[in-house]
């Protein structure tokens, strides 16, 4: 069977065995514009439904459980009900859940930040990682007094902020200069033609959305290098990679942003974003201090994403428990990588960590360009023979463990991976 019919068989195997999440995705679509209100959650022939989830499962609507390897894309690193958040957020409810007012838990959290990220030495919370760099595009600009914006071809920084396909029609419009990822000497030139106008870089020390690519060390210390030089400000999001153990990436590497973003899992699955740095740029948000930028949102110090984001960081995310999940990672992509090597099957594993992702190429891959001629089939058919399997991961390859996958979860899963014949 050659891989066209492969899909096709796949799709019809998937939705002959969904009769349910079929019908509720007719039933969305004549509501919402393609069946749903996040499209990255969307696939052919339609996604299943979820019913209900615990620990490190899901199960859908027509009975199928699943292994879950997604974990929200990043947001689910704590798994779906962890008992301290669950018992904070059940606290936060009893005292009353929209205050219009300050409180002590957004004090707690931002503490335990500021402890956590070195470079970060105050911090402001919004509703995601979206409007968490935006915000920080507003204070590199703001401190600057200059305009324009390095980012990276095949970055995502947010629904308003996509680089896949060089800038997305809903970006935010600033001045954008789109450089390669991990090509130095080009972002070298961009700052020999510009560089007195380059207000910031905003970089992902690992390219999320985009495949799991990390940057190299000396990619992300030139750019440090280079903003130092010309006076521009480093912005990491580290939406994604601040999980790693060590202080995100950025501990990893020893290299200090002048901001950082975050996302997605430090409030323990509830809605969450935070920006934050040097109190010489945050400054501009405080009046007393002459600051006179704004920063809006209902929801930026919500009692629920606060009460979980302090049991995420006091309860339950210690050092030792973002070690480990990150080693297992690790040797889950040297595990796949092996698999695949030996069968032949040209298709490769990257990331770092509890992060990665399975391309239908045999790699290597550092950039957006080495994924050009990835055959998407060899990924879908991947995906539903991981699903029919009772595994869960990103219809693009995409895994983010969360800390209830065991070992033995991971085992299961490598042995499924050798079980994968795109053609039988």
């Amino acid at each position: 069977m050659n891989l066209d019919d492969a899909v096709a068989a796949a799709r019809r195997n998937y939705a002959r065995q969904r009769p349910t999440s079929r019908d509720w995705g007719d039933r969305a679509r004549t509501v919402q514009p393609g069946g749903n209100t996040r499209s990255v959650l969307d696939f052919a022939p339609f996604p299943f439904r979820v019913a209900r989830a615990d620990g490190r499962e899901l199960v859908d609507v027509d009975g199928h459980r699943y292994i879950d390897l997604l974990g929200n894309y990043t947001a689910g690193l704590l798994g779906h009900n962890p008992g301290p958040v669950l018992d904070a957020i059940h606290a936060a409810l009893a005292n009353g859940w929209s205050l219009g007012s300050v409180h002590v838990n957004e004090v707690r959290f931002a503490e335990l930040l500021v402890q956590r990220f070195e470079a970060m030495e105050q911090v402001r919370f919004t509703n995601s990682g979206t409007e968490a760099n935006l915000m920080a595009l507003a204070a590199a600009t703001h401190h600057t007094g200059r305009s324009k914006i390095v980012v990276f071809a095949n970055g995502y920084h947010g629904g308003v902020l996509s680089f896949a396909q060089e800038s997305s029609p809903v970006n935010v419009p600033h001045d954008w200069q789109i450089c390669r990822y991990n090509d130095l000497r080009d972002v070298e030139s961009a700052f020999e033609d510009c560089g007195r106008d380059i207000a910031a870089v905003l970089v992902e020390p690992m390219q999320g959305s985009g495949g799991c690519i990390a940057g190299t060390p000396t990619f992300l210390a030139g750019l440090r290098q280079l903003c130092d030089s010309y006076g521009s400000m480093l912005v990491f999001d580290e939406v994604m990679t601040s999980r790693f153990p060590g202080g995100g990436a950025q501990g990893l590497l020893g290299i200090d942003p002048d901001l950082t973003t975050l996302g997605k899992y430090l409030a323990g699955g509830m809605t969450f974003g935070a920006f934050g740095g040097r109190t010489e740029v945050m400054s501009h948000f405080d009046p007393a201090a002459g600051g006179r930028l704004g920063h809006a949102g209902t929801f930026n110090n919500n009692t629920m994403s606060m009460a979980a984001g302090v049991a995420t960081l006091t309860d339950v995310l210690t050092e030792e428990v973002l070690s480990a999940t990150h080693d297992r990672g690790e040797q889950l992509r040297a595990s796949l990588n092996n698999v695949f090597a030996q069968s032949g099957l040209g298709m490769c594993a990257t990331g770092v960590g509890s992060l990665l992702g399975v391309h239908g190429t045999a790699g290597p891959v550092t950039s957006a360009d080495d994924l050009a001629d990835s055959d998407h089939r060899l990924a879908e058919l991947f995906f539903f023979h991981c699903l029919d399997a009772g595994f869960y991961l990103a219809r693009r390859g995409f895994i983010a463990l969360s800390i209830e996958v065991t070992d033995a979860d991971l085992e299961a899963f490598v042995e499924v991976v050798e079980g994968f014949d795109p053609t039988a």
